[in-house]
Order: structure tokens, then C-alpha cells, then sequence
């Protein structure tokens, strides 16, 4: 059982990408699900949580107005659309679900002992 993100790349500050989050040998459905990130040189931070349920959300105010959090129960897959990319974006994403923390301490506390975590996924704005 694992989380596989994808999507990453390198786009010129203004862009847009969308990452994804995928579920193998168990369903994402019931678990919230979060999107992290680590840049060089920095600690990891919760970026876009999404509830179980579908809804609750969390978004950290750097991202707000730019990134969505979404998520697929038939896909088992779970979405983070990035517009309005800037280049203080730069960093390697990670998708992290639990199937007992809420979303606010999900995002809030970066916790590796939480169920699973991915392997990352590197985004670069630059132009």
C-alpha cells in the first residue's frame, strides 16, 4: 500500500500545475489528505488539506486565492491545482494521508508518523 504523487515540472512563474496524488492497496476515501512541501534549506510545511469527507479543506495563506485541493474516491486520487505559480513555490511536494487526524492538525503538524507519505514530487518556477 502507497501514495505515488506526479505532476511535477518546471514552469515559468504565472504558470499552472496540477499535482496528483494517487492510492494503491487501500482507499484514499477514508482518510484526509494532505499536501506538503520542502524547500532547500527549509523545513517541511503543510500546504492543502482536504477532509475524508470531502468537506473540509485547509489551505496555508501563502496559497490561498491560488492553490485548490480536490479529491477523486473513484480515481483514489487527490488533486492540488497550483496557478499563479511563483517562484517562492519551488520545492519538492509531498502527499501525506491519515485516516484519524483532522485536516487542521493534518496541515498544521507536519507529523511523519502519519499513515503514509509519498515520495515527493519536485516543482521549479522559474523563468
Amino acid at each position: 500500500s502507497q501514495v505515488v504523487e506526479s505532476g511535477g515540472g518546471l514552469v515559468q512563474p504565472g504558470g499552472s500545475l496540477r499535482l496528483s496524488c494517487a492510492a494503491s492497496g487501500f482507499s484514499l476515501a477514508n482518510y484526509a489528505v494532505g499536501w506538503f512541501r520542502q524547500a532547500p534549506g527549509k523545513e517541511r510545511e503543510g500546504v492543502s488539506c482536504i477532509s475524508s469527507s470531502d468537506t473540509s479543506t485547509y489551505d496555508a495563506d501563502s496559497v490561498k486565492g491560488r492553490f485548490t485541493i480536490s479529491r477523486d474516491n473513484a480515481k483514489n486520487t487527490v488533486y492540488l491545482q497550483m496557478n499563479s505559480l511563483k517562484p517562492e513555490d519551488t520545492a519538492v511536494y509531498y502527499c501525506s494521508a491519515d485516516r484519524t487526524r483532522t485536516v487542521q492538525a493534518l496541515c498544521h503538524e507536519v507529523s511523519y508518523l502519519n499513515d503514509y507519505w509519498g515520495q515527493g514530487t519536485r516543482v521549479t518556477v522559474s523563468s
